[in-house]
């Protein structure tokens, strides 16, 4: 128990201290964790490449899949033209709840970092037809819905990390990550705004000026009334380079708050929303169509071989690189998958080595000296499982290297106590949550592109997504009673 305990200190040490990469740190604090423990030196090399393997065995494709389907969704412009028929369809008053749900339960193939760029703009354009504390309620919704997608819906890169790390089928994953994200980025959303329109936002010193070179030219285009071809042309991308993995991966480049239109290569208008998004929506279906059909126990070797969340989300790809090529060419879908290869890399990398070190753990046999610290009362593992993802998120600031590290040290006592590991994986997703501040990309970024002081940032950010993390962990334990 010291020595796991140590071995973990080390990693955050390493990245936060000594400017480590995490993905190396994670390797360092195994092999410490497995020579320490009397692995041994050939075990503990053999089990920190086996857990790495596992875990890639998993879910690598399905990350790949995932991060190119987002990258030719952002390509297509899809994501501004869906934000953009949010505000006609719920108007502004709405947007808070419609878009954060949006983000939260549809968009999570998309790199937080990209999603934030695309959809900010618009935001601040909806927040200026608020009252005054529109900026503080679009900011919040963002935060929330971009922060909750990633570790608790599929294909969010954590959702998919958290499921391969506990062997939970990602079916079910998606089915009981829906059931949980839609309250718990709901009542967040309600708890933020009751407590802005209690006056904890004050505009003045929460707020900042834009600078007047800052403002995107998809501001004027929407504030014209420009809803026809021309605006969903005017589609934002970052600016420079794409950005990177952003939350996922700590260290990333900060894309700074410059949005440039891109130059379209068909005219975007000609393929309807509907048909960009519905490639991605029918690998979601499928693998949800799957889990449901396990749980009725109807087997159908066709729907089982469709459903297998690899067919499905290479279904998605597929259909989205064809719609992709009709609606921009076929050189910028090629350009676009080559950049995502790349982005993808630091994912997988960081997601293998978190599988190393929740292997060494296990071999090390914490599990068995935890599982005897627990009685039948599944609720403490759960409350633990979130305190630890929630104070390593305080740490080093990643979302995904804190829930997949809490989940990898409870793991081992899932089956001593029956836990289902759904909800391991659930609790993890929702302390890694708690406290996005200074340390992390989305709160620059929010602050920076939503016209926030650090102050304001705090509120929007910080506060708003604990408050989602508090939320969802008080969610989940009713379901330890039933599951």
């Amino acid at each position: 128990m010291v020595n796991t305990g140590a071995a973990v200190l080390a990693v955050v040490v390493l990245v936060i201290r000594f400017k480590i990469n995490p993905a190396v740190a994670l390797v360092l604090g195994s092999a410490y964790l497995g020579l320490t423990a009397g692995l041994g030196t050939e075990k503990t090399v053999d089990t920190i490449a086996t857990g790495f393997g596992d875990i890639m065995a998993e879910v690598g494709l399905l990350i790949a899949f995932g991060v190119l389907t987002g990258a030719m969704l952002q390509e297509t412009g899809a994501i501004e033209r869906l934000v953009r028929a949010l505000i006609r369809v719920f108007g502004v008053n709405r947007m808070p709840y419609a878009l954060s749900l949006t983000i939260a339960t549809a968009l999570q193939s998309i790199y937080l970092d990209v999603l934030l760029v695309i959809s900010a703009p618009l935001a601040r354009n909806a927040a200026a037809k608020m009252d005054k504390r529109g900026t503080a309620r679009m900011a919040t919704a963002l935060a929330i819905g971009g922060e909750c997608g990633i570790v608790l819906m599929v294909p969010g890169v954590g959702a998919l990390a958290l499921a391969g790390l506990l062997g939970v089928p990602l079916g079910k994953m998606l089915l009981f990550g829906l059931l949980l994200v839609i309250p718990t980025v709901a009542i967040a959303v309600a708890v933020m705004s009751f407590l802005f329109d209690r006056g904890w936002w004050n505009s003045e010193r929460d707020e900042q000026p834009y600078p007047a070179g800052d403002r995107p030219a998809e501001d004027t285009q929407i504030r014209s009334g420009g809803d026809g071809p021309d605006a969903d042309n005017a589609a934002p991308r970052a600016g420079g380079d794409r950005p990177g993995a952003g939350d996922e991966v700590p260290g990333g480049g900060h894309t700074g708050s410059g949005v440039a239109v891109a130059t379209p290569g068909r005219t975007r208008a000609e393929t309807p929303l509907p048909l960009l998004m519905a490639p991605l929506m029918t690998a979601l279906l499928l693998i949800a169509l799957g889990a449901v059909l396990d749980v009725a126990e109807i087997h159908n070797p066709v729907i089982e071989f469709l459903a297998t969340p690899v067919i499905a989300l290479l279904i998605g790809l597929v259909g989205t690189s064809i719609v992709g090529r009709r609606s921009v060419g076929i050189d910028r879908i090629q350009r676009c998958i080559t950049t995502g290869f790349q982005e993808s890399g630091q994912i997988l990398i960081l997601t293998g080595v978190g599988g190393s070190l929740a292997a060494t753990i296990t071999a090390t046999g914490v599990g068995d000296i935890l599982g005897d610290y627990f009685t039948a009362s599944t609720a403490a593992p759960l409350l633990m499982v979130w305190a630890i993802a929630a104070v390593l998120h305080i740490a080093v600031g990643s979302v995904t290297l804190s829930a997949i590290t809490a989940a990898g040290i409870l793991a081992p006592v899932a089956p001593a106590l029956g836990i289902d590991p759904v909800l391991i994986a659930l609790a993890a997703g929702a302390g890694s949550l708690f406290a996005v501040h200074v340390t992390s990309n989305t709160f620059w970024l929010l602050q920076s592109l939503m016209g926030q002081t650090t102050r304001g940032t705090l509120k929007t950010c910080s506060v708003g997504v604990s408050v989602a993390s508090v939320v969802a962990i008080l969610l989940i334990m009713p379901l330890s009673l039933v599951l």
